[in-house]
């Protein structure tokens, strides 16, 4: 089956990504390791529109990114920005979830939708804190404490010793207030 000329012409041209694309994509991929934690890449099958802005949704809760990455720029971006680069994660077709912060709740959110679409998605690996992590290992990072969890239970170490504090003022003062009550009973049975 031959294709008119013209139609072959503008099928190169999808296909074909320029010069300035290429730039373009690998500064997209930077600006997104500027602001991250670590990053989880996917394989996908098959993912429909629907199952796609679902998982996207589902990360936006937890404050991550679901994007689809050339393997070649991603890695360069990875290089050119001191990370880590999973050579065996990144081949064929994957997506990566970049966890703006909070890479455990984006972990969980991924576990959610994978059991959602096991046949459409599954996690392969990632890297967190510059360390490459296998997929066997993403229960373990999705239960991690998330960010606020962690700054709840700061606070609570850091109020206990106060509140503790109080209370032994507040047990001294009404010991003081026992003993001058007792001193005065005393006078004025007198």
């Amino acid at each position: 089956f031959l294709l008119h000329p013209i139609l072959m012409e503008r099928r190169k041209k999808r296909l074909a990504i320029t010069r300035e694309r290429k730039e373009e994509l690998v500064a997209i991929y930077a600006a997104q390791l500027a602001k991250i934690d670590g990053f989880i890449v996917a394989e996908y099958k098959k993912l429909t529109v629907a199952q796609t802005n679902n998982l996207r949704r589902k990360l936006i809760e937890s404050g991550g990114t679901y994007m689809v990455t050339k393997n070649t720029l991603f890695k360069r971006a990875l290089k050119e920005n001191g990370w880590p680069v999973p050579e065996e994660l990144l081949s064929g077709t994957v997506g990566v979830v970049f966890g703006n912060g909070n890479l455990s709740a984006d972990a969980k959110s991924v576990q959610t939708f994978i059991k959602e679409a096991p046949d459409n998605f599954a996690a392969r690996g990632g890297v967190i804190t510059g360390s490459v992590f296998k997929a066997s290992e993403l229960d373990a990072i999705a239960n991690m404490p998330t960010l606020d969890e962690i700054r709840a239970q700061l606070a609570g170490l850091i109020v206990a010793p106060a509140s503790q504090l109080a209370g032994l003022l507040q047990a001294a003062t009404s010991q003081v207030v026992n003993v001058l009550q007792a001193y005065e009973d005393k006078h004025n049975a007198a």
